[in-house]
């Protein structure tokens, strides 16, 4: 690839912050919504706290708490070797239950521990009790860190990034306490359209996927059709299975159009024989207005969810300054993404199918 592509898959220039300067993403009532009402969350079967007018916020915190880990690995597999790094909260060393996984990957330019940052992943696994798994890309995989979404080798099950990611997912669950239930993969940009393909290319592993200024399975096949695919919008392929979904998108995205937000939405949907939709609208105080469109049944659980954050970039909607392409004006995305995960579970019959 050129320098013009690798810049192309690289999200804009991130907007640092000086690190004591925390994010706060308080939600303010609006008057078709309030998305933090009192008793309205419950992650893995732990409410979450009513929220105030200033809650806490999924902040990046530079120490690791005594008892929890965050340690670097490497996973050699018939696809591939990559690094990573497993957060393991403190929770785990008395749990007598079997904890969720989320996988987390990265955008182009990024890496694990920046990831970490910006996302605030770390600081919800220990309020919520679950193990956060970040695969590294390669440099000699894709000069930039970006996972190669756009490669038609790279976007089906038993080849290539699909198999080596789910490979090094079934090597953390095979070490640690997980259940295998509640296994989800989530993504920013390059990372997002990745999680996507893993997601549908393996339902037998993983319970829902969060999509975050991404694209669709098969938008491109290809550098070229790539770079179209990400200023155009490109409506990808339709899935084979149902997968619970939720998206996050800036709509004055400048890197991937987010005409690819309302693509991966309506691929999402495709599955389902029929799923009611209810649209609420919000604003974060001292910060960024959003509309957020759910489907389900009746007043069940969300099945597919999308969240626009009006006049956001490509960054990670509410993520800490600490880290990079983030916009801590918007919506928690990661708090949003935990609450919309922790509904969801594979069934035993769905896992039974073979792995890899």
């Amino acid at each position: 690839m050129n320098d013009a592509w690798g810049s192309l898959l690289a999200p804009a220039k991130p907007v640092r912050r000086k690190s004591g300067k925390a994010a706060k993403a308080a939600t303010k009532p609006a008057k078709k919504t309030t998305v933090a009402r009192k008793g309205a969350n419950n992650i893995g079967g732990v409410k979450i706290a009513a929220r105030s007018k200033a809650p806490a916020t999924s902040q990046s915190k530079s120490t690791v708490p005594r008892g929890a880990s965050f340690k670097d690995g490497t996973h050699e597999s018939a696809y591939g070797t990559r690094s990573y790094k497993l957060y393991v909260p403190v929770a785990a060393n008395s749990a007598t239950d079997p904890l969720p996984l989320i996988v987390m990957l990265h955008g182009c330019g990024q890496t694990p521990q920046d990831f970490a940052r910006g996302t605030g992943m770390n600081a919800l696994a220990e309020e919520f009790g679950f193990q956060v798994l970040y695969p590294a890309q390669a440099r000699d995989a894709q000069r930039n860190r970006c996972w190669n979404w756009f490669k038609s080798d790279d976007q089906a099950r038993g080849a290539g990034e699909p198999a080596l990611i789910a490979s090094l997912t079934q090597h953390v669950i095979s070490e640690q306490n997980v259940d295998l239930s509640k296994v989800y993969v989530a993504g920013l940009s390059a990372g997002a359209a990745a999680a996507l393909i893993v997601a549908t290319a393996y339902p037998d592993m993983f319970a829902a996927v969060g999509v975050h200024s991404g694209l669709g399975v098969g938008a491109a096949h290809d550098a070229s059709s790539a770079a179209h695919a990400m200023n155009i919008g490109a409506t990808g392929r339709r899935h084979d299975t149902q997968m619970p979904t939720i998206i996050f998108h800036g709509d004055s995205d400048k890197v991937v159009n987010p005409r690819n937000g309302r693509f991966v939405a309506i691929r999402a949907l495709e599955p389902y024989d029929h799923l009611d939709m209810a649209e609420k609208t919000g604003r974060i105080a001292n910060g960024r207005d959003y509309t957020r469109t759910s489907h389900r049944v009746g007043r069940g659980r969300p099945f597919v969810e999308k969240w626009v954050v009006h006049g956001a970039g490509h960054a990670w909607s509410g993520g800490h300054s600490a880290g990079s392409y983030t916009d801590p004006k918007g919506p928690d995305a990661s708090r949003e993404m935990v609450r919309f995960f922790m509904r969801h579970r594979t069934t035993a019959k769905r896992r039974s199918t073979p792995k890899i």
